[in-house]
């Protein structure tokens, strides 16, 4: 098991759900209330009651559990790990067994064709979709929440999400102004499974200016397991490997062009210091070739 802690040298916040996440966690809800205005997070464990009591709009991210959800309205549904609920003024449910879940408050109104239970394993208009973090053709990618229709049928600025199995990600950021934060909310992992990282992304992208020392510091390796919340700002770079299922959360969406690959870079890193593989600076090989920006 890993430490839960923010580290300067990896720029990523980290909180272990499973385990005595409140400290790590309130650190992570004051990076991100202070990086979105409006915006707020907490984790319920272990509950079969969540109420809405304010007059704000919540996002439920179902972490642990399964079974059936009554709702305030009078409605009914099955639910499971991944599904995404939605609670607007008032609202509240309640589950016949016990559940976790992570809940952020969008300052946003969401569109009115958001169903109140988003279900990625069961809804016909959500199937696969290979391409950012998952582009191998039998990617499980679901996208629960979009930027826009073209990509998916569920559209909202405020935040999206979407469920995917991550083996080998390009490495990459989004921009501290007209970009977005990002959260790994992690629900399986292999034993390989990790996050690359880097808070030097300035460094990167001057490639001919790295040098031996610097290029050992330049990314950090950070083990996932089942539970991890990891918080990415705006800025960092980050790349998953090894075989990870999260679901991955922006603040505010999937902004076009605000996606910008750094395995390019990297790669130029490699071939100017001339470093063999033991020594490289770990770099996705068939992200490499050009500049990617999504």
């Amino acid at each position: 098991m890993h430490e839960n802690a923010f580290s300067n040298e990896t720029g990523v916040f980290i909180a272990h759900l499973n385990g005595a996440f409140a400290d790590d966690l309130s650190i992570i809800r004051s990076k991100f209330k202070k990086n979105n205005l409006g915006y707020d997070l907490h984790f319920e464990s272990s509950t079969q009651t969540i109420k809405n009591s304010d007059t704000s709009n919540k996002f439920v991210f179902i972490q642990t559990g399964g079974g059936t959800l009554n709702f305030s309205s009078g409605k009914t549904s099955k639910f499971s790990v991944g599904d995404i609920v939605l609670l607007k003024s008032n609202e509240s449910f309640v589950s016949d067994s016990l559940l976790s879940c992570l809940i952020i408050k969008v300052p946003e109104e969401p569109n009115v064709d958001i169903p109140q239970i988003i279900r990625p394993d069961w809804d016909e208009n959500i199937t696969d979709t290979p391409g950012g973090c998952a582009t191998e053709t039998n990617a499980y990618r679901r996208i629960l929440l979009t930027w826009k229709k073209e990509v998916g049928n569920y559209v909202f600025h405020g935040l999206n999400a979407h469920r995917v199995r991550i083996m080998d990600s390009f490495s990459h950021y989004h921009p501290k102004i007209g970009g977005f934060d990002e959260f790994y909310l992690v629900q399986m992992a292999q034993d390989s499974a990790r996050i690359i990282t880097s808070n030097k992304v300035s460094l990167i992208e001057n490639p001919l200016s790295v040098t031996l020392d610097q290029s050992k510091e330049l990314l950090a390796s950070t083990h996932l397991e089942v539970g991890d919340l990891v918080y990415i700002p705006r800025g960092t770079m980050h790349r998953g490997i090894g075989g990870v299922l999260a679901q991955v959360i922006t603040v505010p969406g999937f902004i076009p062009g605000s996606e910008i690959g750094l395995d390019h870079q990297l790669k130029k890193i490699n071939t100017n210091l001339g470093l063999n593989e033991k020594d490289q600076v770990l770099y996705n090989e068939a992200a490499s070739g050009s500049i990617i920006i999504k």
